[in-house]
């Protein structure tokens, strides 16, 4: 039986190393075929991603509309995304 998990914002208030432990846990469910959807604002979890949807800025005109979806290495080239800058 495959799990869907999904978590928002998990590693808020996460040591560094607890985020580390976080993400291996998150491999050993995708191993045994579970599937994992995090809302994040944290690099180190999106560029362990496998896929990324990029909602843009919280604020703005463009706020919450696609920017990108895809994989963590094609965004960091996708222009006029706020987390491409930081992935670079």
């Amino acid at each position: 039986q495959r799990i869907l998990f999904i978590f928002d914002e998990p590693t808020t208030g996460l040591h560094f190393y607890d985020v580390e432990k976080l993400l291996k846990s998150f491999d050993a469910l995708i191993a045994k075929g579970h599937s994992i959807v995090v809302v994040e604002h944290n690099m180190d979890v999106i560029r362990a991603a496998d896929w990324v949807i990029d909602l843009g800025p919280e604020a703005g005109d463009h706020g919450g509309e696609l920017v990108f979806a895809g994989t963590p290495e094609q965004l960091r080239d996708v222009e006029g995304s706020y987390t491409a800058r930081y992935l670079r």
